[in-house]
């Protein structure tokens, strides 16, 4: 199964629709920029929040705690690497791996891929596609690509 993730170019902060594969909205992502980091809020078609990402502060480099249905699910914070952006992992006993542009990123679970996210170019605003193997993982694979994206931007901020 599919999600696209596309980031509404036209608005004040950070906000994203997610959508299926046959083009029906899915979720809605609001990022807030607070005086202690950033916060982003996914919620339902019905404006149920199902997740959270927050930032981390005092660290070297980009960390995020990911909240699902308002509990803790894990962390995911950004490695020092200097070609292919990885990422160091506490969520579902996955791990992940990004190619030299850092448009695409393969997540595994054990030696399987369970998740491919991809950056489409071309597009106003940031465009992804979430390529999950298990329907069951939907909620897991869009919040660690929403965390991986909030990482990618605050070290280049």
């Amino acid at each position: 199964m599919k999600l696209l993730i596309k980031q509404r170019v036209f608005s004040w902060t950070d906000t994203y629709d997610v959508y299926d594969e046959e083009g029906n909205t899915k979720y809605f992502v609001k990022a807030e920029f607070l005086a202690l980091g950033h916060q982003i809020h996914v919620y339902d078609r019905y404006d149920n929040e199902v997740g959270m990402v927050k930032q981390k502060l005092l660290t070297f480099l980009p960390a995020f705690d990911i909240e699902i249905s308002g509990s803790p699910f894990g962390r995911i914070q950004k490695e020092f690497t200097f070609f292919k952006p990885r990422y160091e992992l506490d969520y579902n006993g996955w791990r992940c791996e990004g190619d030299f542009m850092a448009w695409n990123y393969d997540v595994y679970s054990g030696c399987s891929a369970v998740v491919h996210i991809s950056k489409e170019l071309l597009h106003w605003g940031d465009t992804y596609v979430i390529d999950i193997l298990n329907p069951q993982d939907e909620i897991m694979a869009l919040m660690l690509a929403i965390a991986i994206d909030a990482a990618n931007c605050t070290q280049n901020d």
